[in-house]
């Protein structure tokens, strides 16, 4: 296949479906997470830190995400049969190597005194092997793996890209060739979220079509559900899909800049253009609760 391209750096944002999320939901999160050392009244290290907190179920996904990426790898090397015991071994030792390195939310606010192996094992363990006891699995072992050689599991990078004149990220998981036809697969260990995840999916969808410069419908987008149970949704996007979703694009990325006193440097506007939200149901969830709300929230870090 071509090769992925390259870009230099510019400070200007790019827009991601993550980054449009999070600046829907909470402007002050947004704020937070992307201008840190813009905010005046608490420490930049401070910040940071809260920042950098993982969640257990973020975690959980992450590490699921780790190891799925080692099987394809296992795929490409090796077409032995996959020992399912030293398999979810590794998976355990990732876990532990996550709960002995990184800070957990629930940790820093209190909720739990800890979180250990048995917090997050159980959950990997299922959607790993769903995975395994997938259609989909067995496919990728005999057919797909054919072009192994091919195989794009988790580029480096963030999956920067060109949407027109737009700067965009929208990076795969797995991406790989059969037949005439590119390949998606975005493996999910959360709810299903169906108008959440198709903007993802174009997101991919347009990823490859520009850097290998295909007709979008030879284009095969799949989010792979792993919990609770193995399931799939498949998108096929045509031209005028990829067209709708740049007039999307464009007017979101408008929006974030005009949340910016510099656009082409990327300085953001003072931190009271971005109103917080008080909503418990999103606020009792983020990781900068403390620094809002610090008579509601107490956390310990240091």
């Amino acid at each position: 296949m071509a090769e992925i391209k390259s870009f230099p750096f510019t400070p200007i944002l790019g827009w991601s479906a993550t980054r449009y999320d999070l600046f829907s939901i909470c402007k002050r999160k947004y704020f937070y997470h992307y201008y840190t050392k813009y905010e005046p009244d608490v420490p930049v290290r401070e910040l940071s830190q809260l920042r950098e907190l993982v969640s257990i179920p973020l975690e959980t996904g992450g590490i699921v995400h780790e190891v799925i990426e080692a099987l394809l790898n296992r795929l490409k090397a090796s077409s032995e049969q996959i020992d399912r015991g030293r398999f979810l071994d590794f998976a355990d030792r990732a876990a532990e190597r996550s709960t002995q390195t990184k800070r957990f939310v629930e940790v820093v606010y209190g909720d739990v005194p800890q979180v250990g192996v048995g917090d997050l094992s159980p959950k990997i363990h299922a959607c790993l092997e769903n995975l395994l006891d997938s259609q989909r699995f067995a496919w990728l072992a005999t057919e797909a793996s054919r072009a192994s050689a091919d195989w794009i599991i988790d580029p480096p990078g963030y999956g920067e890209s060109r949407l027109q004149d737009l700067k965009v990220y929208c990076k795969v998981d797995f991406l790989f060739p059969v037949g005439d036809q590119y390949h998606i697969i975005d493996w999910k260990t959360g709810k299903v979220d169906a108008a959440k995840h198709r903007k993802q999916l174009i997101g991919y969808a347009t990823w490859t079509s520009y850097h290998f410069e295909v007709d979008p419908s030879r284009v095969q987008a799949t989010i792979a559900y792993l919990h609770p149970a193995y399931e799939e949704v498949r998108e096929v996007f045509e031209a005028g899909d990829l067209e709708t979703f740049a007039v999307q694009v464009r007017a979101e990325t408008q929006e974030m800049y005009a949340h910016c006193r510099d656009v082409e440097r990327n300085i953001p506007l003072d931190k009271l253009s971005f109103p917080r939200i008080d909503d418990a149901r999103i606020c009792g969830l983020c990781n900068f609760r403390g620094v809002c709300f610090p008579d509601q929230y107490a956390y310990q870090i240091s």
